[in-house]
């Protein structure tokens, strides 16, 4: 049987990010070989994938990326079972690195089938699986392209905005921030009301007609009424028509245009854990 240094067993600890008795058993077990050390852990990783499959990941990292040139963003969640597995460092590390390759792919699936450091990121997220022991996966993947994209990530990784504007001017790096920011907290159901599904319209409707029933409207005015009704819904619950929290007495649209004149939001994209 092959000795097995504490030098072999760190290095095999750096490449997985498994513990260190894991990682001196699978060199046992391999009889000193790295690479058959790396499989032996990567189908523990299988294992307890597959013991864990059904388990809920609503915690982990949502990180928001922007390229070098301000003119595409992304999304992505790495999601996980706990929150103590979401505030750990190399956690939050791997997600980052998925977020930074992200940029490159306009899928989840193509991201998922892309190279990290030797194997594709979806043996990675195997093998942290075997790692952690808890379930881990790639959740949400968004993209936005724009003239100019900002970002913002909340305190904690829960929540990452990213917002597009239609021009790249001087200040628009905060206004994309504040307005992702906005995003981040007012959580608006779309960008404008051309944004709302005619589903979300016709339910709004609908509730307000009831309301207004039952507070005794005569029917041939409820349907005015609720129209009214449906504008303040749109008001309260679309981005760029939102008042903007660091100053209520202008709305959002109102904001970016006190930056630029020309300036506007056109596009975000909300990603929230938890």
């Amino acid at each position: 049987m092959a000795k097995i240094t504490a030098a072999e067993v760190n290095k095999l600890r750096k490449a997985t990010g498994a513990g260190m008795m894991d990682c001196k058993k699978a060199l046992v077990e391999a009889d000193g070989d790295f690479d058959q050390a790396i499989e032996l852990l990567r189908k523990k990783g299988q294992k307890v994938a597959a013991k864990r499959a059904d388990r809920d990941s609503s915690e982990g990292a949502a990180i928001a990326q922007v390229n070098a040139d301000n003119t595409k963003g992304v999304i992505i969640s790495l999601n996980c079972e706990t929150d103590f597995v979401a505030k750990n460092d190399d956690f939050i590390k791997l997600a980052n690195d998925f977020a930074e390759m992200a940029l490159n792919y306009s899928t989840k699936e193509e991201l998922l089938k892309a190279d990290y450091k030797g194997i594709s990121v979806e043996d990675k997220l195997t093998e942290q699986t075997g790692v952690i022991g808890e379930k881990i996966e790639i959740g949400a993947f968004r993209t936005l392209e724009a003239p100019f994209v900002g970002s913002y990530i909340h305190a904690g990784n829960k929540i990452a905005v990213l917002t597009g504007l239609n021009k790249n001017v001087d200040g628009a790096e905060e206004a994309a921030k504040n307005v992702s920011m906005q995003a981040a907290a007012m959580n608006p159901v779309a960008l404008n009301e051309e944004g709302v599904d005619q589903a979300t319209i016709d339910k709004e409707i609908e509730i307000a007609k009831d309301t207004l029933r039952e507070e005794g409207k005569p029917e041939n005015m409820l349907d005015k009424i609720a129209q009214g009704k449906l504008q303040r819904f749109f008001k309260d619950n679309t981005l760029v028509h939102q008042d903007y929290i660091k100053d209520n007495k202008q709305s959002v649209a109102q904001y970016v245009k006190s930056v630029d004149s020309e300036l506007e939001v056109v596009g975000f994209e909300r990603v929230a854990l938890g």
